[in-house]
């Protein structure tokens, strides 16, 4: 899971700080934004002005025309509704704006960041993080933050107003901030908190979505819906709950707030009579205040309601920054060939996995020739995949050193040293892409390299056959293609790579034996000229490796021929022979 936000600060101020950075590219919509503003508020003043005018005046005097008070009026409105306007449009697109490039940093730092990113957190939540929260942060804080500038402006507008009424008056306004103040700061940090509760149990919540989406056939197969739905439910029923207290938080400032005002009207109204009776004073400019002051009442309103809002957004997009901040990205040196031959070594390379009891890998001294095929066996957990991934370094050896042609991995270019690696695995990764996108990956597509590749890895009369050729889109993760006909795919692709060298990782361990024999045929053409390293618990499939090299919790316990490793009667000969062994 995400990190909690407690290290980030606490004050409103120096958490819109923190997000600032990402609205540099946001000043025009941010000037416009403000220009809208600061127009709409002046007009607020205006309208209680201009009925002050009228009482005093103008029913006694007829200092107006009658025809020009509905202009005036429908021009005062029209006036700041158009501001409104202007300054709503320039803060979401501001806000957008950031919100874009917000995500796009995001995705960027996902893209290059250390392998253990995608250990330590599950796929929903970064989904999550990724699309859903940016939004939703994005669109509640354009909300409050027009809002909050808006009715910021308008108050102070009003408020400078009434001074000029009667300062008198106002100051049983003016106690009314005090205490808004503090409500809104008590309330807003126990909402913060909230939130954040919040968006824990909905991480929660989209994992355990997403794990009955990936293995829906295991929960139907075991009859496990019941149980799911009722782990569903208490998950649901919590993201309830903290959902209601938040309501409760934010719902809370509302009354409170109505309260204090209609507490500072009623004083008000009183006082104005006493001093109308003991000074006089013009019933225009005793409606004037009191309709100044009713004016208060909808900005100070909604400056309490912002709260809820501007701290959920905030919250949502802290986290998406905080990821950013606690993410380190892959480092790699400046060694950069285009090819390299293929010598590997590991020399005394250790790996403990944090948590684990036992090392995954303890003091392994490995080296493979370039071209040579070398097959890595063992039973589960003794280091094969350990020793594989090591190699375009998406694991880091705690101990010992990896080098590629001599060259220590750390003082590769990480892009260059990835480039000299293919893999055909048995958990066959497609995109929702065409065929030929799908076999070129990331490089531009060449139909003549991909129509060879095809053909290479056996499966272009397939291809031959489909409604699009190259260009019949394959599905989610492949879906309408056999296991058979993603397995050579897979091959495809690394035969368009061209990397000098090959990792196959159970390649056809689930294949029926036609389609085995087909991706056996295109995988040993792969091979040729290939540093190969082969992992393979079907032991039928490596005999012909150069080396075989088996391993044992941790460790290299022996390495050879098929022939050699089988007459030393060792941990190769005894999984062969339960592989091989006759029925009784």
């Amino acid at each position: 899971m995400i990190a909690a936000h407690a290290r980030y600060p606490q004050t409103l101020t120096r958490r819109l700080r923190r997000i600032a950075p990402f609205f540099a590219s946001s000043r025009r919509g941010l000037a416009l934004a403000a220009a809208g503003a600061v127009v709409g508020a002046l007009t607020e003043p205006l309208i209680p002005s201009f009925m002050k005018h009228l009482l005093d005046a103008g029913f006694q005097q007829r200092a107006l025309p009658l025809w020009q008070i509905p202009l005036i009026i429908v021009g005062l409105f029209g006036l700041r509704g158009f501001a409104g306007f202007v300054a709503q449009y320039g803060l979401a697109w501001a806000a957008n704006r950031a919100m874009v490039d917000l995500r796009s940093a995001l995705f960027e730092r996902l893209m290059n960041a250390q392998p253990a990113l995608f250990s330590r957190h599950a796929a929903s939540n970064l989904i999550n993080t990724v699309t859903f929260e940016i939004q939703a942060g994005a669109y509640q804080l354009t909300q409050s933050l027009t809002t909050l500038v808006r009715d910021s402006l308008t108050l102070v507008a009003l408020l400078g107003y009434l001074l000029w009424l009667n300062w008198k008056l106002t100051l049983f306004v003016g106690v009314l901030f005090p205490a808004v103040a503090w409500i809104m700061r008590t309330l807003s940090r126990r909402l913060h908190r909230l939130t954040v509760e919040g968006q824990k149990a909905i991480d929660e919540l989209a994992y355990v979505v997403e794990e009955n989406v990936l293995a829906w056939r295991i929960v139907r197969l075991h009859g496990a819906q019941a149980s799911e739905r009722s782990r569903f439910g208490r998950v649901s029923d919590s993201v309830r709950r903290l959902s209601v207290k938040a309501a409760v938080a934010a719902a809370t400032m509302t009354p409170l707030t109505q309260l204090l005002a209609a507490c500072a009207l009623s004083a008000v109204i009183v006082v104005a009579l006493w001093q109308s009776s003991q000074s006089g004073g013009s019933v225009g400019g005793f409606v004037a205040f009191v309709m100044a002051m009713l004016q208060l009442v909808a900005p100070i309103k909604h400056l309490s309601e912002i709260a809820g809002p501007i701290t959920r957004g905030l919250a949502a997009l802290e986290r998406g920054i905080q990821l950013i901040d606690t993410t380190p990205v892959e480092a790699g040196g400046s060694h950069a060939p285009a090819r390299c031959a293929g010598r590997i070594e590991l020399r005394d390379v250790s790996l403990h996995y944090e948590g684990a009891a036992a090392p995954a890998l303890d003091g392994v001294t490995l080296s493979l020739r370039p071209g040579e095929t070398v097959a890595l066996v063992g039973p589960s957990g003794a280091g094969k995949s350990t020793i594989v991934n090591l190699l375009p370094r998406f694991l880091e050896p705690t101990g010992g050193t990896v080098l590629l042609d001599g060259t220590p991995l750390p003082e590769w270019d990480m892009a260059a040293l990835r480039r000299q690696f293919a893999l055909v695995s048995q958990d066959v990764v497609l995109f929702n892409d065409s065929v030929a996108a799908n076999v070129a990956l990331s490089e531009t597509i060449d139909t003549a390299r991909v129509t060879e590749a095809l053909r290479g890895a056996n499966l272009l009369d397939f291809v031959q056959t489909l409604p699009q050729g190259l260009d019949t889109p394959v599905g989610h993760n492949g879906s309408q293609l056999s296991g058979g006909q993603r397995q050579r795919l897979a091959i495809a692709r690394a035969i368009y790579k061209d990397a000098p060298i090959l990792v196959l990782d159970e390649a056809t361990s689930a294949l029926d034996s036609e389609s085995e024999r087909l991706v056996q045929e295109a995988l040993e053409r792969l091979m040729k000229g290939r540093t190969s390293i082969v992992i393979a618990h079907r032991l039928s499939t490596i005999e012909r490796a150069d080396r075989i090299v088996a391993l044992e919790a941790g460790r290299v316990v022996e390495q050879g021929s098929h022939a050699e490793l089988l007459a030393a009667g060792g941990l190769y000969a005894r999984l062969h022979a339960l592989q091989f062994r006759s029925p009784a």
